[in-house]
């Protein structure tokens, strides 16, 4: 086992080797990827989760740098970058109303630009089509169509774009054959106002919603999902390039179908989904029989689609089985999630920056497409 993917979060064994690879107490073979600067631009929260430290010394063993990017300084001395790996999504939303953030945006798509043979896993558009549920909610929705074989589908959703009087909610409610209970969702699908607001903590959170009365309590912009039961059991699919891995977490009880008189249930989705996650809301009856675990084709299948449609190298999906239909049902798309409890994940994304770097390669010799002067972009290609 390699000391440095031992230092991650999860102590399962690991491939040693992707591009040198070192026989036990053998010499060090040549490295393709020797050489080669990976910038990363991601939040202190986000550097942590990852353990970006001993992902730069498993990097290191294999000839390649891995360079911390600070948006506040000017990109071009810190570069050059054969890729460029980032999490920019709490930029972009606060950029839409903070001049500051505005600003490191637009350094960074100036870099990006100026510098086309840069690879950016991932690239922008694709990644800002993610901040927007109701962009992503679409995306789903098209799934039940293209992935019909495989019996995979998302619940039916509801756009609430603006407040509107009650009534009109409820008969847009009823005939878009939404369910109850519903689960709302802000629109906002990253960064800290999509899971809860400290000002105003009932504006921010997700919620349950059991009657048409207690539509009043949701707060637009937002989706309207029909609740489906599900186990207490979420299945988050992990993706890295041409990999992917399934981890089980806890996740929402059942409840009862149709509308009842509860009052409605605010949470925060990281309260009943992490790891370690323990809660009211995830305690399931006892008598619940075991559902069958997704199947790995259809999972597989669903990973080929989604990476075609979103353009993306490093993203998660949300899967739940319905305890009656047993149908695989997708219910949220996550850009750059934290893959923890996933195995090899050190290798999984050098191995990806790898072949991605190799495709370019392929494409445009290095000796003659050189990071300094030329730099990918990030287009779908790239990421993929």
């Amino acid at each position: 086992m390699d000391k440095r993917e031992a230092s991650t979060h999860t102590p399962l064994p690991v491939s040693v080797c992707l591009c040198c690879h070192l026989a036990a107490g053998g010499p060090r073979t040549h490295c393709p990827m020797s050489g080669r600067r990976v910038g990363f631009c991601l939040s202190d929260k986000k550097r942590r989760r990852m353990n970006l430290d001993a992902f730069a010394d498993f990097c290191a063993a294999h000839g390649v740098e891995v360079v911390e990017i600070d948006l506040s300084q000017p990109l071009v001395p810190q570069g050059p970058f054969d890729v460029i790996v980032h999490k920019l999504s709490d930029v972009i939303v606060e950029a839409e109303h903070d001049s500051q953030s505005q600003k490191l945006l637009s350094n960074f798509q100036t870099y990006v630009s100026t510098h086309p043979s840069t690879v950016l896993l991932d690239p922008l558009p694709a990644m800002t089509q993610l901040l927007d549920r109701f962009a992503s909610y679409r995306i789903m929705s098209k799934l039940h169509n293209s992935l019909r074989d495989w019996r995979i589908c998302s619940p039916p959703y509801l756009e609430i774009h603006s407040a509107s009087d009650l009534s009109s909610i409820q008969q847009a409610v009823m005939a878009q054959g939404l369910s109850f209970p519903l689960i709302c969702k802000t629109r906002v699908a990253h960064g800290s106002l999509s899971h809860e607001c400290l000002c105003n903590p009932c504006v921010l959170q997700m919620s349950l919603i059991f009657s048409a009365g207690s539509l009043a309590d949701i707060h637009p912009p937002c989706v309207l999902q029909s609740f489906v039961n599900h186990g207490a059991v979420l299945h988050k699919v992990f993706v890295v390039g041409d990999k992917h891995f399934c981890v089980e977490r806890p996740s929402l009880k059942n409840f009862p179908s149709g509308p009842c008189d509860r009052k409605t249930i605010f949470f925060n989705s990281h309260q009943v989904s992490k790891p370690e996650s323990s809660s009211d809301l995830t305690a399931l009856d006892e008598q619940m029989p075991c559902l069958p675990p997704p199947s790995s084709q259809a999972v597989a299948a669903l990973v080929r689609e989604l990476r075609v449609q979103l353009g993306m190298a490093l993203f998660g999906v949300d899967v739940i089985i319905n305890i009656h239909t047993h149908t695989l049902t997708v219910i949220d798309i996550n850009i750059f999630p934290g893959y923890e409890g996933v195995p090899q994940f050190f290798s999984s994304l050098l191995g990806h920056i790898e072949s991605v770097l190799d495709k370019q390669t392929s494409a445009c010799p290095r000796a003659t497409c050189s990071p300094k002067t030329t730099q990918t972009t990030g287009g779908p290609s790239a990421a993929l």
